[in-house]
């Protein structure tokens, strides 16, 4: 972490009220975790952004415009324009692989197969930390639900509380 440069903070999500509290954005609900509850949010380069400071360093928290399989370009962006390192981003995002209410963190890696990942990863690099937050696969719940709706849909009253707990436990282990 360059300590004098901010922390770009993202949360991957897809924007719009049709999408609020589905599983693809609990990226999303991990960034309004993280900030006061007055701050302003702004448009810029494809995003939402919004300043504050967390954990005693200056971050910059987005929530990419651009629809999940885009995430890259808003990050992308926001990077050169606020002269970030790679070391300095941080994302959170959705991880069927996990089950509800998990976590995980790393730094590098493959996608796994998720395309916001994959997307920033294609403009920026891989070298980043990660906050991979568990939203479970439907073969967990017997369903055969298409992943693809699977992520789109929203979580039932037990998971929103167990999502709940993962990020406020997440955040809590955040070193910056």
């Amino acid at each position: 972490m360059q300590e004098n440069k901010p922390v770009l903070i993202v949360g991957l999500g897809n924007p719009g009220k049709e999408y609020e509290n589905t599983r693809h954005n609990v990226g999303f609900m991990a960034v309004d975790a993280m900030i006061p509850a007055d701050s302003t949010w702004k448009t810029e380069k494809q995003a939402l952004t919004t300043q504050a400071v967390f954990n005693g360093k200056k971050c910059i928290f987005v929530k990419p415009q651009t629809f999940m399989n885009n995430s890259g370009e808003s990050v992308s962006a926001l990077m050169k324009f606020y002269k970030i390192p790679i070391e300095n981003l941080i994302v959170f995002h959705d991880d069927m692989d996990l089950k509800v209410g998990t976590w995980k963190t790393k730094t590098g890696g493959g996608s796994a197969g998720h395309n916001g990942i994959k997307s920033i990863d294609a403009l920026v690099g891989n070298d980043y930390v990660r906050y991979r937050i568990g939203i479970g696969h439907p073969r967990d719940f017997n369903s055969m639900i298409d992943p693809v709706d699977w992520v789109l849909g929203k979580f039932d009253k037990e998971q929103k509380l167990l999502i709940n707990q993962a990020i406020t436990n997440c955040l809590t282990c955040i070193q910056l």
